[in-house]
């Protein structure tokens, strides 16, 4: 069988592929994308998507047992974590749906299997044979959870966050290992609840790849709420006895057993790199991560890599925003290059956390003489008619310049506040444009401003 032609093959239909795909299609380019599961990735199928809505289920359930604050009395309710789990489904396959839709409105051919390459320009496709060829590639296959030694995982008692989207009872007790965005996210799931949950960290602080103040705010509001952290602890080993998995760590010289019914690793992930036919063909990697530069070319002409098997930054949005680089590249367009420093970085529990730039310690360390900027969101109004009110923004600042070299914030949606301070960040604006933006009131955007306002020593409430 001769193989079929196209200009673009792009290799995963994740949150980076699939983007990829649109963008190549919407400049003219024919374009074939190959995917071994649902469109979407991890991110719309087993990720960011479905946790959402567990998130806000979550959310809700937390709003009633406090229903009081309100005025409203609730004597008695029960939550069904079974049909959170349902709900997220539901809003999971809604968005593929799209995907789908989106593929076809873009005259996109979707061809289900694993691709291999068998040269630069060429793609078979198992397990039918089928080939392919292109005069330029785009692999885009993602990454998956990883575990650490004497942890293993076999899906059911010792998961990861794949296997914990489709239980549909409650695990608990359950242990946590990793205080990552994804560890504490499920944390505040399960809690809220009704689950024991222990968080184990190796690092001291929870979420530890935030600044330590954004850090020490979760952990008084995870204590509050019930979780259990055991941070500077070190996972020795998991064995199973009784139904229950034993897992050792060991903290200060001193080593324990501590049980649960499940144990969920939420450590890090590793590149979908292997199998590919990427060594045959001389494609740089480090670690199992595709080498890319700015326009996400390879070393070898016409193959392209993009997304979390990259590792560039392993988030849903950044492998978006490369796979149209490397489609407006292909395209001849010279794409303006991705400043991992304007990326926004966020964790989905309550209070929310986000963040971009350098903490202020990193830009300490790299010679900036700093100043801060910041602001509680007790003294918003908007935060105190919510009744979410803990956390602050936080802005650090070159002293000289007046640069704002990153942007640290924790408190009620926060998340949803980052686009403003990514535009901000990336237009090189100093906190005095910030503060003369005029921030609607009442509103949580008011907080930046006011955080900005202290930057310069002029904030008014406070």
């Amino acid at each position: 069988m001769a193989d079929t032609q196209f200009d673009l093959i792009v290799i995963g239909g994740g949150p980076g592929g699939y983007v990829a795909a649109i963008r190549a299609a919407q400049l003219g380019i024919k374009v074939a994308l190959i995917e071994r599961d649902n469109l979407g990735g991890i991110c719309l199928n087993w990720g960011c998507v479905p946790t959402k809505a567990l998130l806000k289920n979550a959310n809700v359930v937390e709003t009633i047992r406090h229903a009081n604050d309100f005025g409203i009395q609730i004597e008695k309710f029960s939550a069904d974590f079974g049909a959170a789990i349902a709900r997220s489904r539901v809003v999971s396959n809604r968005l593929v749906k799209g995907v789908e839709f989106l593929m076809k409105k873009n005259k996109i051919e979707v061809i289900k299997g694993e691709a291999v390459l068998t040269a630069a320009n060429r793609v078979e496709i198992k397990p039918d044979g089928r080939g392919l060829t292109a005069k330029n590639i785009i692999v885009a296959t993602g990454a998956r959870a990883i575990t650490i030694p004497g942890l293993p995982l076999d899906g059911t008692d010792v998961i990861t966050s794949r296997e914990a989207l489709e239980l549909r009872e409650l695990p608990s007790p359950i242990i946590i290992v990793g205080a990552g965005p994804i560890g504490m996210e499920f944390a505040y799931i399960y809690r809220a609840y009704g689950a024991d949950v222990t968080v184990v960290e190796m690092l001291p602080h929870l979420l530890p790849r935030e600044d330590p103040e954004v850090s020490a705010v979760i952990e008084k509001q995870v204590g509050k709420m019930g979780i259990n952290f055991r941070v500077n602890t070190k996972v020795e080993s998991a064995e199973k006895a009784n139904g229950k998995v034993l897992l050792k760590v060991s903290s200060d010289g001193k080593t324990e057993t501590i049980q649960a019914q499940k144990v969920l690793v939420a450590i890090s992930v590793k590149p979908n790199s292997e199998n590919l036919g990427l060594e045959a063909l001389g494609v740089t990697m480090t670690r199992g991560a595709i080498d890319v530069n700015d326009q996400m070319q390879t070393n070898v002409p016409g193959i392209y890599a993009i997304g979390d098997v990259t590792m560039k930054l392993p988030l849903a949005h950044v492998a978006s925003h490369q796979g149209v680089i490397a489609a407006e590249a292909i395209a001849g367009k010279n794409p303006r290059a991705l400043d991992l420093n304007n990326v926004p970085r966020c964790t989905y529990c309550t209070p929310q956390v986000a963040s971009l730039g350098l903490t202020e310690q990193q830009a300490q360390d790299a010679g900036h003489e700093v100043k801060i900027g910041k602001f509680n969101f007790r003294a918003n109004g908007k935060a105190l008619g919510i009744n979410e009110y803990e956390g602050f923004v936080k802005l650090v600042v070159d002293k000289k310049y007046g640069e704002i070299l990153g942007a640290h914030l924790v408190g009620p949606e926060v998340t949803d506040l980052t686009g403003e301070l990514s535009l901000a960040k990336s237009m090189e604006l100093t906190p005095a444009e910030l503060a003369h933006a005029v921030h609607a009131h009442p509103t949580l955007t008011e907080v930046i401003a006011e955080a900005a306002l202290d930057a310069m020593g002029e904030a008014i409430h406070q």
